[in-house]
């Protein structure tokens, strides 16, 4: 499976999903971005990321997740959508959401996502060389179903010298193979 974004800023992202066994590239319309991503726990938007613009947001403390220091950030939507509020808790050292959880209409808490793993990833080539901390592995809980979705991350790259020609609809379909291991 294949998914793409194009992030846009202050406006609606394009989003993309390609399903190999049917052949299928289905376009993922903006009123879906809160929907399940491929029955799972996420949502595209959860996958894809969420204009910073689109809420509200607070520091609201700092504290702990395990040994790192975090900010405690609130995020209000500015617009309806499935919860009325979240909380991040962001690492101070690498800016990655550690934490959040959502609550709903009724202010319950329904659904918790965790960064359970974090790695340093090399930058490869090109000016940004060093490392990266990447999230290898994360899960979201559905606290109401009772269930989860946990997604692990076994090879990844950066600045692996990519074309934007390399981000489109008919590569989706026939990916720049010298790039794949």
């Amino acid at each position: 499976m294949v998914f793409m974004v194009w992030k846009y800023p202050e406006r609606e992202d394009d989003r993309w999903l390609f399903v190999p066994a049917l052949d299928l590239v289905r376009r993922v319309a903006a009123d879906d971005k809160r929907s399940s991503f491929v029955g799972s726990d996420f949502t595209y938007e959860d996958v894809s990321g969420r204009d910073v613009s689109a809420d509200t947001h607070s520091l609201l403390r700092e504290e702990k997740v395990g040994e790192r220091d975090c900010y405690v950030v609130q995020s209000v939507p500015k617009t309806v959508v499935d919860y009325t509020k979240q909380l991040s808790w962001i690492d101070k050292g690498s800016f990655l959401p550690l934490k959040e959880e959502y609550y709903d209409a009724q202010e319950q808490l329904f659904r918790v996502f965790t960064a359970d793993r974090i790695e340093s990833t090399a930058a490869g080539e090109g000016e940004s060389k060093g490392t990266f901390p990447t999230i290898v592995r994360r899960t979201m809980k559905n606290i109401k179903a009772g269930h989860r979705t946990e997604v692990t991350y076994t090879s990844v790259s950066y600045n692996l010298g990519l074309k934007d020609e390399h981000f489109s609809e008919r590569s989706m379909r026939h990916p720049p193979m010298d790039y794949l291991k």
